[in-house]
């Protein structure tokens, strides 16, 4: 039986199709084992997709087992939870670097604001930021936990994150095994686009597919703090791929498909300034 490796594993788009091939070739598998690996490294918040998928394959009565885990990869994956799901124990998180791996209903909008304030937004490492923008930061996160339900129609939602001291970076991630950007954008408006263009017609400020309501208002807030803070945003959904930072937008079209939609951001935490909203006027760079 061959194992499904994964190997080197950080937030790229090679990276995150490395994950949608894993499904894609276990996909037609019933009642079977699909033993799975781990090499060299495994960025935690990649355990948002990477659960996901496995989800989708179990939901066809697979076994999922892991074969083989780098010891390092290990350790972060119990110690943020994410293998408990799968019979390992937890470990103690003595250095508070973990975003805790979750599986949400889609209809878990109050425990995920709580869980992203407590886990993500307040967490010392970030950048000061006035009350007010955290309280916007949290709002903008919130609205993509629901744009997962309302969009996507998906069972779950997957989060998790990590804090990189040696990179001075936090990252976050959002994963849904929904229907995707391009498909809800057909049956919205009844027209085909590619995977790519579906996503930057989304993340433009208030371009929405829910009737009746106003949308894109979390992804500007972000994509403005992203901008002065130097940090990224990512949106993956079927084939493609979209990136955006401090210098651009970059798109391409994934070599696999993933089977849903993953929204993953990173902050960098040698950011010295202080944030706030212009209606606050207090702090040096301002929104």
């Amino acid at each position: 039986m061959t194992s499904n490796n994964l190997c080197n594993i950080h937030s790229s788009s090679s990276d995150y199709a490395q994950i949608a091939n894993l499904y894609d070739k276990n996909k037609e598998k019933y009642f079977e084992k699909i033993p799975v690996s781990l090499y060299e490294w495994f960025n935690a918040n990649m355990a948002a997709p990477l659960g996901a998928v496995l989800d989708l394959l179990e939901d066809n009565l697979n076994d999922v087992v892991f074969d083989h885990i780098n010891n390092g990869i290990k350790s972060i994956l119990q110690k943020n939870g994410f293998l408990s799901h799968f019979g390992f124990p937890l470990q103690v998180d003595s250095y508070g670097t973990t975003i805790q791996y979750k599986k949400m209903k889609p209809d878990d909008g109050r425990y995920f604001r709580e869980y992203v304030s407590t886990q993500f937004l307040n967490r010392p490492e970030l950048p000061n930021m006035s009350v007010g923008l955290r309280k916007k930061m949290t709002e903008a996160m919130l609205e993509l936990f629901v744009n997962a339900q309302l969009h996507s129609e998906t069972k779950h939602v997957y989060t998790c994150g990590q804090f990189f001291p040696k990179y001075h970076t936090i990252e976050f991630c959002i994963v849904d095994t929904g229907i995707g950007f391009k498909q809800k954008f057909l049956q919205r408006f009844d027209k085909k686009i590619s995977s790519v263009e579906a996503i930057r017609w989304a993340v433009k400020d208030r371009n929405t597919t829910k009737i009746g309501v106003s949308g894109g208002i979390g992804l500007a807030i972000l994509s403005e703090f992203i901008l002065r803070n130097n940090g990224k945003l990512q949106i993956i959904s079927g084939d493609g791929f979209y990136q955006y930072d401090s210098s651009g937008e970059q798109v391409e079209k994934l070599y696999k498909g993933f089977p849903g939609t993953i929204v993953n951001v990173s902050f960098r935490t040698d950011d010295t300034n202080n944030y706030s909203l212009v209606s606050e006027a207090k702090k040096t760079a301002l929104f």
